[in-house]
């Protein structure tokens, strides 16, 4: 079957390219500094399982501290991206800064769009930068969704549900998957066999170290099971979710999760629940030049488009086109996409769609592997990203994701050479 976008929607209008230019460096650039994760952990049976957000999101902007050695005085602003916690875990995130070691006048603010909050939260930063607001700023995603999760409760307007469009907006995403799957074709067997080589690559990349760069130790308190509840001292330091048995064999025999008789969609080619954080330094690159900081590369441009709720999953194949065009490039010249899994169907169908050839889809695994803590993952592709890039001795990379309620986002990065 010939995979092609949907009929009802019309693209945005595509910006000319921005003066930030592929190839070109100059002052005014935005450049990364330091873009850390820590290890993503099994959601309420992890090593994170005890800790809450707010202690995440410390350990990682305490170590974009440390590894830079930048004073913390400079960053004036920092954002952070969050889902599920509640109050937008504002006041945590004010603590967590605080407490990680900047002062008083570093101004910090929370977000939320969905699955791209991460990025969400890194564009911000960088648009405030070339705005002039700020001179240097963080970027950020958390999620403990062993924490905030699985108690949220949701009210919404009677009258708004009245609207069919509007009313598809609360279609749960698993229900989604299914739609993209059904409507495009994309069978199990695709679905099953993506998902087997997402556990492949990442269990290989795991074992030879390509995590290492970005990811940080973190040393928390967890409390075992059982009455006492007893406290142990334990350092996470790898991702939980990567399972290197995984087998063709045992992902056809899972149940469909959200379809009983005719879905594809299952545990097993759906990303995993999961706790972690991660967090991106951002300046000029005369800023950085300044301060002798290291770059590891700039952010080019982004997107955000809009998708019909009910194929949420298409976002990415829409994002990236508008990113790519702005940025002044075409797709054969990226070298890698992250593309989020949160389905194994919604990341078949952009890379066909796009016809972006398979290996340059997530080289690392994603996801489905290591795990979709909501509001870090746009902020950990990031971190993902640029060592991949250095290790390939490739330049040009994308973040994308789709978006919940139906919209997608992509980033485009340029590794420093």
């Amino acid at each position: 079957m010939t995979i092609s976008l949907p009929e009802p929607i019309n693209l945005p209008i595509l910006a000319e390219a921005q003066p930030t230019r592929v190839g070109v460096k100059s002052p005014e650039d935005i450049v990364v500094v330091s873009a850390l994760r820590t290890a993503l952990t099994k959601s309420r049976k992890g090593g994170f399982k005890d800790v809450l957000a707010d202690e995440l999101l410390f350990h990682v902007l305490k170590a974009i501290i440390s590894k830079t050695g930048i004073d913390p005085a400079l960053v004036q602003d920092i954002t952070v991206g969050n889902v599920c916690a509640k109050g937008g875990l504002a006041t945590p995130s004010r603590m967590a800064a605080l407490a990680a070691g900047f002062p008083e006048t570093t101004s910090v603010s929370t977000l939320h769009r969905q699955c791209s909050s991460g990025l969400q939260a890194c564009v911000q930063i960088a648009t405030s930068i070339q705005c002039g607001l700020i001179e240097i700023g963080i970027g950020a995603g958390v999620e403990s969704m062993s924490s905030d999760y699985f108690d949220r409760k949701i009210i919404l307007s009677k009258k708004l549900m009245t609207n069919p469009t509007a009313a598809d907006c609360e279609l749960p995403m698993g229900l989604t998957s299914e739609n993209v799957a059904e409507t495009f074709g994309i069978t199990r067997k695709e679905q099953d066999l993506f998902s087997y080589e997402s556990h492949k690559k990442a269990y290989m990349a795991q074992e030879a170290g390509y995590y290492d760069e970005e990811m940080i130790p973190c040393t928390v308190t967890t409390y075992d099971k059982g009455e006492g509840g007893h406290a142990k001292t334990i350092t996470v330091d790898k991702d939980e979710g990567i399972r290197p048995g995984t087998t063709l064999e045992g992902l056809a025999k899972l149940k469909p999760a959200f379809k009983p008789t005719t879905g594809t969609t299952t545990a097993g080619n759906a990303s995993q629940i999961s706790d972690g954080a991660a967090a991106v330094l951002l300046m000029k690159r005369k800023t950085a030049q300044r301060l002798n900081l290291p770059i590891l590369g700039k952010y080019l441009t982004s997107s955000v488009v809009g998708v019909p709720p009910k194929l949420m999953g298409v976002g990415p194949a829409y994002a990236i086109p508008v990113a790519v065009q702005r940025a002044g490039i075409t797709l054969d010249e990226v070298d890698i996409f992250e593309i989020n899994e949160a389905f194994a169907s919604q990341a078949i169908y952009t890379y066909k769609v796009l016809g972006i050839p398979k290996e340059k889809v997530n080289p690392k695994g994603g996801a489905i592997a290591i795990g979709h803590p909501l509001g870090c993952t746009g902020a950990r592709q990031i971190a993902t990203l640029f060592p991949e890039l250095k290790r390939q001795q490739k330049r040009i990379g994308i973040t994308s994701m789709c978006i919940g309620s139906g919209m997608g986002m992509a980033a485009v990065w340029e590794r420093e050479e």
